[in-house]
């Protein structure tokens, strides 16, 4: 008898040549590999749009609106993806940041006021998120909120200044799967499937001021200024780190390849991004909500309502999300800060740089999170800091979408790669629909 398990076992492809198995299964992880080292500065920007402050805000959105909140997942989908794909096709495009084109092409008052709307906001929501990260360990195995405060910071700060950037890069894709505790948490709860429908496909608005600053806050942490400067950033750190890859200006060849790999990025991203956060509503409102707890400031607080209403298994995911996330989100939004800040004083940055070739660029990391440690340590409560560091963001995100959009369709800073058609157009649609919820949120706090 012959030994079958001597021979290969085979299986025929189109052209009818025998293909073994273990050569099909090499291929599809070659493919699998492939398509993780395209996900990169998009992916990472979409899982840092779920940091806890985001989380929280998302929470506090399910308790008090439900499922009538959903539909702004939906909503807000095309427009993150535009202004993170125009944001990406900046830095790809000209080879410099966003501070860095608007340092060289505008008025100065201009660069001041955005970089410190970015690092006003930034610093808030490093404080915000670190307090949470704080609050979800303390509740996971007890001790000190404050102590892990400060372990925390230190731990991310010594990543980004510490790590090899290709390690550092590899890390923070690899920290994205954090956020898959809250596809979990959705097993753990019943939802209304019917409910959850008409949340999704039919908006429903309210006149009073609370409901449009949850829209803003929503708005605010899915389309967020640090986002921007991120992820053009970063593209411009990729093209550094690869000798054969220039500026799209100067090497118009490499843009078909380039842009539909920052479309593929930006697209998977932002949607891994939104999947998450509709998650999250939907736990808290089938849950929260329908227990009439509608008073959620904070992540961590989501996560403790949750225990007697959905469980402990609901509890120590979610809590455990709030960790994961916050190590992915609090060194990006203390990376952006960095790169925004060194970009306007023209000082050498990046996380590709050794510390002692930008001591500017990495001061700037370690102080941003100096001062977000040291504001869980001041009056200024981090609880509501929260939820309100998402208003910031959307408040701020508006003169700097502008001057993107200006930026991007700009042939003089883009050459032949500034946007037009679609793009253009869902990007402004995009900076209307927040200067319009911020006005309106505004408006009703003052009237």
């Amino acid at each position: 008898m012959d030994n079958v398990e001597n021979k290969p076992v085979t299986v025929e492809n189109v052209e009818n040549k025998p293909v073994t198995v273990q050569e099909t299964r090499r291929s599809q992880r070659g493919r699998n590999l492939a398509l993780f080292k395209v996900l990169g500065p998009g992916l990472v920007a979409g899982a840092s749009d779920d940091d806890p402050s985001g989380i929280g805000t998302y929470s506090q959105a399910g308790a008090q609106l439900g499922f009538s909140i959903s539909w702004t997942m939906l909503f807000s989908y095309p427009l993150m993806v535009a202004i993170q794909v125009i944001s990406a096709r900046i830095g790809r495009t000209t080879g410099r940041g966003i501070a860095a084109n608007i340092r060289r092409d505008y008025p100065d008052w201009m660069l001041q006021g955005v970089v410190g709307l970015v690092l006003i906001a930034n610093t808030l929501n490093i404080g915000a998120d670190l307090g949470a990260m704080g609050d979800a360990v303390k509740l996971l195995i007890g001790g000190p909120s404050h102590l892990y405060v400060v372990g925390i910071g230190i731990v991310c700060a010594g990543m980004q200044i510490l790590m090899i950037y290709e390690h550092y890069a590899r890390l923070l894709r690899w920290l994205t799967l954090a956020l898959f505790c809250y596809f979990g948490t959705i097993m753990a709860v019943d939802v209304p499937w019917a409910e959850l429908a008409r949340g999704l496909v039919m908006p429903t608005f309210a006149a009073d001021s609370a409901f449009w600053t949850t829209v803003v806050a929503i708005l605010g942490t899915t389309i967020s200024p640090y986002l921007f400067f991120w992820q053009a950033s970063q593209e411009v750190e990729d093209l550094r780190a690869d000798t054969k890859q220039k500026p799209l200006t100067k090497a118009p060849s490499q843009a078909p390849r380039e842009l539909e790999r920052i479309h593929l990025d930006t697209y998977i991203g932002m949607a891994f991004s939104n999947l998450v956060a509709l998650a999250i509503i939907v736990t808290t409102a089938a849950t929260l909500h329908m227990k009439g707890i509608t008073d959620i400031a904070t992540s961590a607080q989501a996560a403790e309502a949750l225990r007697p209403v959905a469980g402990e298994f609901a509890f120590v995911v979610f809590a455990w999300g709030i960790i994961g996330t916050g190590l992915l989100a609090v060194p990006v939004l203390a990376g952006s800060a960095a790169y925004a800040l060194a970009e306007a004083r023209k000082w050498p940055e990046g996380l590709a740089r050794k510390p002692g070739k930008a001591k500017a660029f990495y001061g700037t990391i370690g102080a941003a999170m100096l001062i977000g440690i040291a504001l869980n340590f001041s009056p200024i409560n981090p609880i509501k800091a929260l939820y309100w560091s998402a208003v910031v963001n959307g408040v701020a995100a508006v003169p700097i979408m502008v001057m993107m959009m200006h930026m991007a369709a700009s042939r003089r800073i883009m050459g032949k790669f500034a946007i037009s058609g679609g793009l253009l157009m869902i990007g402004w649609l995009a900076t209307a629909v927040m200067a319009l919820a911020v006005a309106i949120m505004l408006g009703g706090m003052i009237w």
